[in-house]
C-alpha cells in the first residue's frame, strides 16, 4: 500500500564530486582522487565505504564532511554546501548537527573524559547537563572513569569516550574513519556495536573502514576503485563485500 507521507530529506549528498590536487612541481601531473560520486545518505541510515588503499575513500569522507572542499560538483550537509558557508557558520553546522569519530581519537589530553564527552556542547553554547554526560558514559561502559584523562585510559576505552562525546551531543550525521582500526578485537566490536545503535537511534552513519566485517554491519556498502563509485551492496555479508572489492568475476554487486 503507497502511502502520502514524504520521504525524509538526506542528510548527506554528494553529486558529480570531485577531488584532484594540483602538481607539485610545475610540468608535474594532476593527480585525481575522485571522479564524478554521486552517493546520499538519509536519516539513521549506516553506509560503510570500502575500496583497496587509495582508492578515495579516506577522502570523500572529508568532502562529505566538509572537512575539504571538492574540486568539481557539489556536496550538501544536512541541507547546506560546505564550500558556500564562511568558516564561522561551517562550524557551527558541524557542532550542532555533525558528530566525528576517527582512529585518533581526537580527545582533549589535559580534560577528563567527562569533560571531553561534554565539550561539544558547552563550544556550542548549549547547557550541557551532568546527566545527560555520566549516562553517555554509561552506555559506552565507563561510567566509573568519567573522571580520567585521556592518557589514564587504554586505546580501546579512549575510543569509546569519543563515541560517548557523539552519542551525547545526538548529532543527525556520525563521520567514521576507520575507528577500529587501532583497537583489538574486543574493544572494536564494542565501538561498532555503538556506532550500529546510533544508526539506530535515528542518526545517519557514515563509516570508511577496511575491516569487512565492520562494513557488513551497514546497511549499505559503496565500494570505490580508483576515485569512482564501483558498486554498491545492500545488507552484504563479509564475503560479498571481499568479492567487489578484490573485483571477483562472479561479482556480488546488486
Amino acid at each position: 500500500m503507497s502511502s502520502d507521507l514524504p520521504s525524509p530529506c538526506p542528510v548527506v549528498v554528494a553529486q558529480n564530486l570531485v577531488k584532484s590536487y594540483a602538481p607539485a612541481r610545475r610540468g608535474g601531473t594532476e593527480t585525481v582522487v575522485l571522479s564524478g560520486i554521486d552517493m546520499t545518505v538519509g536519516p539513521g541510515e549506516f553506509v560503510a565505504i570500502v575500496g583497496p588503499s587509495g582508492s578515495g575513500k579516506s577522502t570523500l569522507l572529508s568532502c562529505l564532511a566538509g572537512l575539504e572542499p571538492p574540486t568539481g560538483g557539489h556536496v550538501l550537509l544536512l541541507g547546506e554546501d560546505p564550500a558556500k558557508l564562511s568558516r564561522g557558520r561551517l562550524a557551527r553546522l558541524r557542532r550542532s548537527g555533525v558528530g566525528f569519530v576517527f582512529q585518533s581519537f581526537n580527545l582533549i589530553p589535559s580534560l577528563s573524559a567527562r569533560e571531553n564527552v561534554a565539550l561539544p556542547a558547552r563550544l556550542s553554547g548549549r547547557r550541557v547537563r551532568l546527566a545527560d554526560v555520566t549516562a553517555a558514559l554509561a552506555a559506552v561502559g565507563l561510567e566509573n572513569r568519567g573522571s580520567h584523562r585521556p592518557g589514564e585510559l587504554s586505546g580501546g576505552q579512549q575510543q569509546r569516550v569519543a563515541i560517548a562525546r557523539v552519542l551525547a551531543a545526538r548529532p543527525r550525521v556520525v563521520f567514521a574513519d576507520e575507528p577500529t582500526g587501532a583497537l583489538d578485537g574486543a574493544a572494536g566490536t564494542a565501538v561498532l556495536g555503538l556506532l550500529t545503535e546510533a544508526a539506530r537511534t535515528g542518526s545517519a552513519v557514515v563509516l570508511v573502514t577496511h575491516d569487512l566485517d565492520a562494513a557488513a554491519r551497514a546497511d549499505r556498502v559503496i565500494v570505490l576503485r580508483d576515485g569512482a563509485v564501483h558498486g554498491e551492496l545492500r545488507a552484504p555479508v563479509a564475503a560479498d563485500i571481499f568479492a567487489a572489492v578484490h573485483g571477483d568475476p562472479a561479482g556480488a554487486l546488486r
